[in-house]
């Protein structure tokens, strides 16, 4: 099945399911939309299980990573929203942007992606936990955010890069809202209506315009892998909620450092496979 043997497809299953748990608790608990755990591993099973060209597993991994965060995000955020962790004020200004930024984004993704993406996700993501990290308990750079023009434009970078990369979109947004003296649980809620606002449109985008490539593994369609997608999303959708709840609880500084450390070990091993 999927062109797997039983054992290569028993194994398979298990990490993407091992895979889902950790996406949806860390959506919930860091409003990171999943995107920074799926990239990883679907471009690791692409590779090895499906044996997929660096190229291939890292535009599959992007597109399918876009597409199972959707029931993820959707999740996290409605649990987000119902505590009030929402400013939707951000979101309103940051839609213009946003929208741009996705459009831009899929279209370099879907006809110019390849393992340069991998090399771009795990760099940008080593900087993002590190800068994290040693900003735990530092003061916000700034006393709040830029008028309505210059959140247009951050929302069009973190867009932009985001669905290049196959994130959500809550990994560069959660550091741009402490940095602008948002509390960390506002900038976590908030993170999580970005990471709906990018994925949806991402992935749709990327899913009509991408072909299939000649090495894919069996079973995808477009750039989504759907025995990754069936795997992941409804383990996922029931961790978010948890990670939700789990969040209520945690200190600020605690939840950015929670963030800093999971996403260096995911981008490090990214990284590290990208160029070897």
């Amino acid at each position: 099945m999927f062109g797997l043997d039983t054992a290569e497809l028993i194994s398979t299953v298990l990490i993407l399911i091992v895979c889902g748990c950790a996406a949806g608790f860390l959506a919930g608990l860091l409003g990171i939309g999943g995107g920074v755990v799926f990239v990883p591993v679907f471009y690791f099973v692409f590779m090895h299980a499906f044996h997929a060209s660096g190229d291939t597993a890292m535009v599959l991994a992007t597109g399918t990573s876009l597409t199972c965060m959707i029931p993820t995000s959707i999740s996290a955020a409605i649990s987000q929203y119902k505590r009030g962790n929402t400013d939707l004020e951000v979101i309103k200004r940051w839609a213009p942007g946003l929208t741009l930024g996705v459009i831009c984004g899929a279209a370099i993704s879907s006809f110019y992606g390849g393992e340069w993406l991998a090399i771009l996700f795990g760099s940008v993501m080593i900087l993002n936990s590190i800068n994290t990290l040693l900003r735990a308990k530092a003061k916000p750079m700034f006393s709040s955010l830029p008028g309505t023009f210059g959140q247009g434009v951050i929302g069009f970078l973190i867009s932009g890069f985001s669905v290049m990369l196959g994130i959500g979109g809550g990994t560069l947004t959660v550091p741009v809202l402490n940095a602008c003296s948002v509390e960390p649980h506002k900038s976590i809620g908030t993170s999580s209506a970005v990471s709906l606002f990018v994925c949806v449109p991402g992935a749709l985008i990327m899913l009509c315009t991408g072909s299939t490539p000649e090495n894919a593994p069996l079973g995808t369609f477009g750039l989504v892998n759907l025995l990754a997608a069936i795997c992941v999303v409804p383990i996922s959708v029931l961790f978010a909620p948890l990670g939700v709840r789990f969040g209520k609880n945690v200190s600020p500084v605690t939840l950015k450092r929670i963030f800093a450390v999971a996403l260096f070990i995911v981008s490090v091993r990214m990284l590290a496979g990208a160029l070897m």
